[in-house]
Parts: structure tokens; C-alpha cells; sequence
């Protein structure tokens, strides 16, 4: 536990960084992304990248994020994911989840 997780009270917390490739661009994926973010207390972004894939920064308790991960896998209805990539980032505290 780092000592900003400890000061802010979120000693379980942890961000990932992840890019989610396939049709997930056009299809609302952000927007989905931020509502699933916000229903789950993550803080964060969601961004389209000129290569066609998202990337998102999830920063919450692990268990929220496990959760946000799975989802990730799926995205909305109209997205068609056919790969994600996670890396475990530092905590930062975030004040909300953000659709760049």
C-alpha cells in the first residue's frame, strides 16, 4: 500500500490501464464505459486512440475494478471486442470518470 493510498483512505485501491481492441469505436463504447465507471465508484477515462482502439484508466478497489475489467471484455451491445490489455498502474485519486 503506498502511502497516498493510505492518506486518502483507499487502501485497497489500485488503477489499471487498458486498451481494448476490435469495433469499439462508434459504437458508444465510452459513454457505456463511464456509466459502468460511475455505477461502480471507479474514477478515470475512457479515450479513443487514432489506431481504432480504446484506452480506458481505471483507478477503485480491486474488487470494483475486477468487475470493470470483465465488462471491458464484453462493452456495450453494438461493440464487438475481440481483445483486452491491462497493466496494474499506480493509484492516483481521480475525481470522476472522464470520456475524452
Amino acid at each position: 500500500m503506498t502511502d497516498l493510498q493510505q492518506r486518502s483512505g483507499w487502501a485497497g485501491a489500485r488503477c489499471i490501464r487498458c486498451f481494448v481492441s476490435g469495433r469499439v469505436q462508434g459504437v458508444f463504447f465510452r459513454a457505456s464505459a463511464a456509466h459502468e465507471a460511475q455505477a461502480l465508484g471507479i474514477t478515470g477515462y475512457a479515450r479513443n486512440l487514432p489506431d481504432g482502439r480504446v484506452e480506458v484508466l481505471a483507478c477503485g478497489d480491486s474488487a470494483a475494478l475486477d468487475t470493470f475489467k470483465s465488462w471491458l471484455h464484453r462493452g456495450p451491445a453494438a461493440a464487438e471486442v475481440s481483445a483486452v490489455a491491462c497493466e496494474t498502474q499506480d493509484y492516483r485519486p481521480l475525481s470522476d470518470f472522464s470520456t475524452r
